[in-house]
């Protein structure tokens, strides 16, 4: 692990003996395993451009219950139109959005598409019922959440709405609940048009071209402070800030 030292915070040292000694505080670390190949200082984002340019016509994913099968040419069509969907609903770098789905094709573009957009994916259990979502959502502080309709005997829209009645009357991406105060955008899986809620596909076609640019050529590098270079985040947030 690297584990540089540098000073503590003035509030965490102490000028006596009772205070105990210094504490340092932890500024990076990664962990590299046993193996002779060095740490790859890339992003997930590029590391999958980087698959996708070497194989564009090779099969990426199959979804057997979706009828569905992409290349990996076609997967990054979905990605970046997500990725920059989701910024132009306003979400920026380093917020998080909750995914509460079983696995589809859709549950793999947002986890790529959130990793291009350098927002924070956060996993929720398909099988939470109402308090666990609510524990969930709040623990972490999820500004959006994408979900599924229904799986099994679980109707999440229902659920969501009784967690969350303020749905009903809310404007898409403005949503104001007492109970789960972070969020704000709500996404569902569906086809229907659901108050207070945006569909997956209309927000995978929200994104401009010059939004879609910007992810390509900025948001991948968003994790560049491993060597400590913020210049590319610094842009990124200027140029966003102008959308």
């Amino acid at each position: 692990s690297l584990r540089p030292e540098v000073p503590a915070p003035s509030g965490l040292r102490g000028s006596g003996s009772d205070r105990g000694p210094a504490v340092t505080a932890l500024t990076r670390s990664y962990v590299h395993g046993a193996s002779s190949k060095p740490f790859l200082d890339t992003t997930i984002g590029d590391q999958f451009d980087h698959t996708v340019a070497r194989h564009p016509e090779r099969e990426a994913l199959v979804v057997c219950h979706q009828d569905l099968r992409w290349t990996y040419a076609e997967l990054k069509e979905q990605v970046d139109r997500l990725a920059a969907g989701l910024l132009a609903l306003g979400l920026r770098p380093g917020e998080r959005i909750g995914i509460w789905s079983p696995n589809n094709a859709e549950w793999i573009v947002t986890q790529y598409a959130t990793a291009k957009a350098g927002l924070i994916l956060v996993n929720i259990n398909p099988a939470y019922r109402i308090a666990e979502l609510e524990y969930a959502v709040n623990k972490v502080g999820c500004r959006a959440l994408i979900t599924a309709t229904t799986f099994k005997s679980s109707d999440y829209l229902a659920l969501l709405r009784t967690l969350a009645p303020e749905l009903d009357a809310a404007t898409p991406g403005a949503l104001r609940s007492e109970k789960l105060p972070t969020l704000e955008i709500v996404i569902h899986l569906g086809e229907a048009e659901e108050p207070g809620m945006y569909r997956f596909a209309e927000v995978r076609d929200m994104g401009t071209a010059d939004i879609r640019h910007i992810v390509e050529h900025f948001v991948t590098k968003i994790d560049n402070f491993l060597e400590g270079h913020v210049h590319g985040n610094l842009l990124l947030f200027v140029l966003l800030q102008k959308l």
